[in-house]
């Protein structure tokens, strides 16, 4: 059996090396596009290097988010390699675009994180996420609320609970990169004494959201230490926005390095959902700068806190974080790519 994978930014290569080698044990030929959505070594190439993934057979090197520039690239890898099917992450342009090839196409589509949504149309990821599952003919969710979701839509596809492939690498590689990882020791800081943030959805990195973050980030009295993408940086020097003594600005940071600063931090404050599955896996409460979130079982549990662009609301649940002593399991055992592989390999053809 062949399937062509697709990938192009932080969060799906994270997804897919499990996936990989799962498929892999199978027998199952994994042939893999990079798109470059995107293309910063630091937010592509280190994860081949740290996850040990295998080198994409297709590095389309699009350097963009536009979907007319990435799906061309992804239908010639289809109508070359003539796959049985082709497996999807998540809700990003790289999603919808290779979802689209394989539609056109008519090679079955498979969806990693199906049925996830925020319930707010603002966001073009909730666009993509109802667009891919309507298209999928297999739909792999992290939980059964997500396929009551689909089940409730009235998709087509076939619906699999496997559990998050996220998670499969957070059990697996967080006790490492806190064991192997200098980032505290070179930062200067101590487990427990420092918020870790990640500000960088497009909506977040306009003024005035942006200004009214890094503001109450300010206000922490405490360290905070940005992890920045690089579409922040580049917001935060276009904008001349003056950074608070207490906001360390860092460069994007390999996976171990992130993780082992992440899993270490007292508060994460975020606008990623992968980092919110993070820091509840991690046991750190998570502060969430967007008014909603397709993770809600982490809010549902007190385990994060939605605080949109409030200055004084984040400022406040920052200082107030705290972790319920009840905490269960979310999101499956750590073994979701191997569900993830056995449902696709009932994909092949006869």
């Amino acid at each position: 059996m062949k399937v062509l994978s697709v990938v192009g930014n932080r969060p799906q290569f994270v997804k897919s090396a499990p996936v990989s080698e799962a498929l892999r044990a199978l027998g199952i030929h994994e042939i893999s596009v990079d798109t470059g959505q995107h293309w910063d070594p630091e937010l592509s190439q280190v994860f081949y290097d740290e996850l040990g993934l295998p080198e994409p057979a297709y590095r389309l090197d699009a350097r963009s988010r536009e979907l007319q520039t990435m799906q061309p690239g992804i239908a010639h890898a289809i109508e070359r390699e003539r796959p049985d099917a082709v497996l999807v992450y998540g809700d990003t342009n790289s999603t919808l675009a290779g979802a689209r090839a394989a539609l056109k196409a008519g090679v079955p589509i498979a969806h990693v994180e199906a049925g996830l949504r925020s319930g707010d149309w603002s966001m073009p990821e909730e666009h993509n996420r109802v667009e891919v599952d309507g298209h999928a003919d297999l739909l792999l969710c992290p939980d059964e609320r997500s396929a009551e979701v689909l089940r409730g839509e009235g998709v087509a596809g076939r619906i699999e609970v496997v559990g998050d492939v996220m998670g499969d690498v957070c059990f697996r590689l967080a006790p490492i990169a806190r064991e192997r990882s200098t980032i505290l020791e070179r930062l200067g800081v101590e487990p427990g004494a420092y918020v870790a943030a990640t500000i960088h959805r497009d909506a977040n990195v306009v003024q005035p959201r942006l200004g009214r973050i890094l503001g109450a980030l300010g206000r922490l009295g405490e360290p905070v230490l940005l992890a920045a993408h690089p579409r922040t940086s580049a917001a935060i020097e276009r904008d001349a926005i003056d950074l608070d003594a207490n906001v360390r600005l860092l460069e994007p940071l390999p996976y171990l390095d992130f993780a082992a600063l992440a899993s270490q931090a007292r508060v994460i404050v975020t606008d990623s959902g992968g980092i919110q599955k993070e820091a509840y896996w991690y046991r750190v409460p998570c502060v969430t700068a967007r008014p909603s979130t397709e993770w809600v079982d982490t809010v549902e549990l007190d385990a994060n806190v939605l605080v949109d662009d409030d200055p004084d609301r984040l400022v406040a649940a920052v200082g107030g974080a705290r972790l319920p002593d009840r905490l269960p399991p979310l999101y499956g055992d750590g073994h979701a790519a191997d569900g993830v592989a056995k449902a696709v390999y009932t994909l092949r053809r006869a």
